[in-house]
């Protein structure tokens, strides 16, 4: 285990989280290289070539994490410029990067074409139509694949479901062939694939294997009619238990999903694994402000806030918290809520947690969409982040100063 209790106290790899917080501050993001390389393994162990590994980059894009991941040969799923800026200057290559996202601008095309990346994930006809323009002006052909939006109910969120005709997200299943023939028929598309991505946090692989059924039948459909599709992209949305859910089994899945490829033949398969990567290979340290005990209910309340871990405000999601010094078993329940000025701003409702003021607290599975999805509201700065491995811990990102909260900003000059 990368964070487990040693004589009460919690330690991430060789490293006592106590001490990294005494060093380094509170609220902060600590990792574990041990584990992001044991959770990318259980997926290349069972994914030979030539079939791809794309990492969500969303799903964390600190620079030590993406070279942690280019250096196992990982490729990249973008869906912005800067997250391909990101992978370049964290020694990723270009020509492993396919660069999904629903409103992809001509700058972000022309950028992504003249590092010469591996395919676009193209989501709508207007967008295969924009870059086709944009290619021909560069005088290049942009590598396609059509992200087709299967109508699959992946069971999750509803802010993180993404494969229903509702969605955004994606070709309409009954509308792909169309948009397909018309890009076989541009002058600067080159047409080699088809994508999709149903959902995120899925614990289970059938709703996995019923979109594939349906992709692999419009890849049939496609090639009938001399329409070349030489990979199949299944995207990722492969979750992580944060609350002692039973664990997605992937290599039954991605051997299953390799089966049934076969039938089909000459296909490349692709996936683009984040939370699975990194969720569970990061805690996020706060310390206790105040216990403030109410009429209805108690509060811990702590110094890390909803700007540091968006995910219980936003989507309520559950993080397992525990103490980062183990006491004897108390029968408090408490909310543990932060420091923002707003009632969604809480990490865990209803939990039985016996903590005092100055104590540590580690909020579980925080390693995907946690610092990521930060930000500076109530003019906060950002928490510190950290990468253990072993007994050596090193700060990859410094915690912004109060200064840089108004970097750029200038004060308007007014007439007198």
């Amino acid at each position: 285990m990368s964070f487990n209790y040693r004589d009460g106290e919690l330690f991430a790899e060789q490293c006592r989280v106590s001490e990294l917080a005494a060093e380094h501050g509170t609220p902060l993001y600590v990792y574990s290289h041990q584990r992001m390389v044991e959770n990318w393994r259980q997926f290349a162990a069972h994914w030979p070539a030539p079939h791809k590994l794309c990492y969500a980059v969303k799903a964390n894009s600190n620079l030590a994490v993406l070279n942690v991941l280019a250096k196992l040969g990982a490729g990249f799923d973008i869906v912005s410029g800067g997250e391909l800026a990101r992978v370049i200057a964290a020694g990723g290559k270009a020509s492993d990067v396919v660069f999904s996202g629903v409103a992809k601008s001509r700058n972000e095309m022309a950028y992504a074409l003249e590092q010469g990346i591996y395919c676009f994930n193209v989501e709508s006809a207007a967008e295969l139509e924009r870059l086709n323009d944009v290619a021909k002006a560069h005088g290049v052909v942009a590598p396609v694949s059509l992200r087709v939006n299967p109508d699959v109910d992946a069971q999750t969120h509803p802010y993180i479901s993404t494969g229903l005709k509702s969605n955004k997200f994606g070709i309409a299943m009954a509308q792909a062939p169309d948009v397909a023939r018309r890009a076989q028929g541009l002058s600067n598309i080159a047409m080699q694939g088809l994508d999709c991505h149903i959902g995120s946090q899925i614990l289970t692989p059938a709703p996995f294997l019923d979109a594939a059924d349906l992709m692999l039948e419009l890849i049939v459909t496609l090639r009938n009619e001399g329409i070349a599709i030489s990979h199949l992209d299944m995207g990722g949305g492969m979750g992580i238990p944060y609350q002692h859910e039973n664990k997605l089994d992937v290599s039954a899945y991605l051997l299953e999903l390799q089966k049934r490829a076969e039938q089909v033949g000459d296909l490349t398969l692709m996936l683009e694994p984040g939370r699975a990567i990194v969720g569970n290979a990061g805690v996020l340290v706060t310390q206790v402000e105040y216990h403030k005990p109410g009429v209805e209910k108690d509060f811990l309340l702590v110094d890390a806030g909803m700007n540091d871990l968006m995910r219980p405000a936003l989507y309520q999601a559950y993080h397992d918290i525990i103490p980062v010094t183990q006491h004897e078993a108390g029968t408090s329940i408490v909310d543990v809520v932060g420091p923002v000025c707003e009632t969604g701003d809480f990490l865990g409702h209803a939990r039985h947690i016996t903590a005092n003021e100055g104590d540590l607290l580690a909020v579980m599975n925080a390693g995907a969409y946690g610092f990521t999805m930060s930000s500076n509201y109530n003019t906060r700065p950002r928490a510190a982040e950290v990468m253990v491995a072993g007994n050596k811990a090193q700060v990859i990102r410094a915690r912004e100063k109060l200064s840089d909260l108004w970097k750029g900003e200038q004060i308007m000059e007014m007439p007198e």
